[in-house]
């Protein structure tokens, strides 16, 4: 199951449901939210699964359908229906948008050489290196114990997320921009502040990978830049084996094919569990009726393989047969004006 948020200029936010190469529009059912977590927020309410209510209010008579590749094709702020990142909240500061590096099997090479190592195969070198052969040893613990915490980091809030066909910008400070193809954890804490997982989604965690060359203590401002999340949310747990693709062009040209990355349990060395154990156990991340975007990392990326810096206009395209439907976002260049220092005025 397959679930969707757009926008129909004019008339307001949508939510809907993905059948075949038509979406049911929710949100013409009586009654209906306008968002998925309005709409999962009911379920709460109502004693129910997600999935159970999202199929009753399918049967409604009145649904209106809708055209699934126009609104893959659609830009954002133009003037048909567009997509929307699927998991998002009105408020956009009830967000919380973080991440979990060095959880994949093929990850650390490309982290550990960025970082001073020479080889991920002999004695761990850099903290990076460390870091992974810890969750190698201690990232899957068996129930009801707790493993060894991963590497985590926060990218911002509500602000940055953007939806399906919408510019990623490298900031006029950034000394780059980077692709990250991941798959996304979308959880929103209910009443009780037990955390529900909604499900899963495609991710860009756009990134600055020069920037955190420079010192891994630099990682953490690197990580906060904009991402892309979408177009649809799994609903289905699809996460033991994961198959994902991701392209760039310049000018309908392909600059960088990362082949198949493999993503999901099967080819992390950090549990789903652990990884959400070690998020949700800190009480400011269980706060009744936030919501919480997790990336889980991934296995490649162009960077340190390439001699070419992101331009306006290239093309990102992240792809998961089965999974879900294509994420594409656009590059773009910053506000200028954020390459002048911050003046801070006294109140």
């Amino acid at each position: 199951m397959h679930m969707v948020q757009f926008f129909i200029p004019g008339c307001g936010r949508r939510v809907g449901l993905v059948r075949g190469d038509q979406v049911l529009d929710l949100t013409t059912a009586p009654s209906a939210p306008a968002s998925v977590v309005e709409m999962t927020l009911l379920a709460f309410r109502r004693k129910m699964r997600l999935a159970a209510v999202v199929d009753e209010l399918a049967q409604s008579p009145q649904i209106e359908m809708r055209a699934y590749d126009s609104l893959l094709a659609a830009e954002p702020g133009g003037t048909q229906p567009w997509l929307l990142p699927p998991v998002d909240h009105v408020d956009p500061s009830r967000v919380l948008v973080s991440g979990t590096g060095l959880t994949h099997l093929g990850s650390v090479k490309s982290r550990d050489e960025m970082h001073g190592g020479k080889s991920a195969t002999v004695e761990p070198q850099t903290d990076s290196a460390k870091m992974f052969a810890m969750g190698l040893a201690r990232g899957k613990p068996a129930d009801g114990e707790r493993g060894v915490a991963p590497e985590w980091f926060y990218k911002g809030n509500g602000a940055v997320l953007r939806g399906p066909r919408a510019n990623l910008t490298v900031p006029a400070y950034a000394l780059d921009g980077g692709e990250e193809p991941e798959i996304v954890g979308c959880y929103v804490i209910d009443d009780d502040g037990v955390p529900r997982r909604l499900g899963f989604a495609l991710g860009n965690e756009w990134s600055d990978h020069p920037t955190e060359k420079i010192n891994y203590l630099y990682l953490a401002p690197s990580k906060l830049r904009e991402c892309a999340v979408g177009p649809s949310l799994n609903i289905a747990d699809p996460f033991a084996d994961v198959r994902l693709r991701c392209t760039v062009s310049r000018g309908g040209a392909i600059l960088y094919d990362s082949g198949e990355l493999r993503s999901g349990e099967s080819a992390m060395c950090h549990s789903l569990r652990n990884i959400e154990d070690h998020h949700f156990k800190y009480a400011q991340h269980r706060r009744p009726g936030d919501v919480h975007l997790h990336f889980f990392g991934t296995s490649k990326l162009s960077y340190g393989s390439r001699a070419w810096h992101y331009e306006p206009g290239d093309e990102i395209r992240i792809e998961a047969p089965g999974f879900s439907a294509r994420l594409v976002n656009t590059v773009a260049a910053g506000n200028p004006d954020e390459d002048r220092p911050v003046r801070v005025e006294p109140a």
